[in-house]
């Protein structure tokens, strides 16, 4: 992964802090017994108890007309899952960075804390990160703001400095990235083919689950992409699968030319 993107979710990672870890649950006395209101249901004459279960998402899986648009969903999948573990723990930590800050009395506590974080995220996660691309880079911020509720440049804002968000934004977008992006499953595809992967990956516990910090309508963006597949024109396939196999050439040319230049 290029070397700004590191730079960028070492800082922007405050959420990932460790100093502070979260509270173990207290363990429950052998002899106590949780109570609770029985609910019956009367049937023929017979009482049935009523048995309140979890809710269930069934969801089939997408049927594709289009070839390309199926060969984008496995590239995305494979980067979903690669992702989605540091999203996860990005709003796990952030939750206790927000509670560990509003603890501190003064600025100075405060940024000697964020400083000690930093640190800590540098040390723990820099290797890890160098081994994200650009484009699961962006995954990663979108499914931050999916499971925080707030963008990447609205964290850095809070817990850095509008300068710094600034800053930041305006050299992310020499490598095409948006601090700005938001995760919208309802209207950009892409983000509804990642919204499918994580919910299949997690109902196969592929994936831990955990709730988003936004509102979203599957069923919404499920609609809106069947509308999508039915209406691409009849050249799509032909004309983005020429396309791409031209990206692969270009990109092995290169990734040999590079491994010439190495062995001299």
């Amino acid at each position: 992964m290029n070397k700004f993107i590191v730079f960028l979710m070492v800082f922007y990672g405050l959420a990932f802090a460790k100093a502070q870890q979260t509270p173990s649950p207290q363990p429950v006395s052998k002899d106590s017994i949780i109570k609770s209101t029985a609910q019956y249901f009367y049937v023929d004459g017979d009482s049935i108890n009523a048995i309140e279960l979890n809710s269930v998402l069934l969801l089939q899986d997408l049927k594709f007309k289009s070839r390309y648009e199926r060969i984008k969903y496995l590239i995305l999948k494979r980067k979903v899952l690669k992702v989605w573990p540091y999203a996860k723990l990005a709003a796990e930590r952030l939750t206790i960075l927000d509670e560990r800050l509003s603890s501190l009395r003064t600025k100075n506590q405060k940024k000697k804390y964020s400083k000690m974080v930093e640190e800590y995220i540098e040390e723990e996660f820099t290797a890890e990160l160098k081994k994200l691309t650009k484009t699961e880079g962006q995954i990663l911020i979108k499914l931050i703001h999916r499971q925080t509720g707030d963008t990447a440049y609205a964290l850095l804002r809070r817990l850095r400095s509008g300068w710094s968000a600034f800053w930041f934004d305006q050299t992310a977008s020499l490598f095409n990235i948006s601090l700005k992006e938001e995760y919208s499953p309802e209207a950009v595809i892409e983000d509804f083919y990642i919204e499918d992967i994580l919910l299949n990956s997690i109902t196969d516990d592929k994936l831990e689950d955990q709730d988003a910090a936004i509102e979203l309508d599957y069923f919404k963006a499920r609609k809106n992409w069947k509308k999508y597949e039915n209406n691409l024109p009849a050249s799509y396939d032909s004309v983005q699968l020429s396309a791409r196999a031209q990206r692969i050439k270009e990109y092995r040319e290169k990734k040999a030319r590079k491994a010439k230049r190495n062995r001299k």
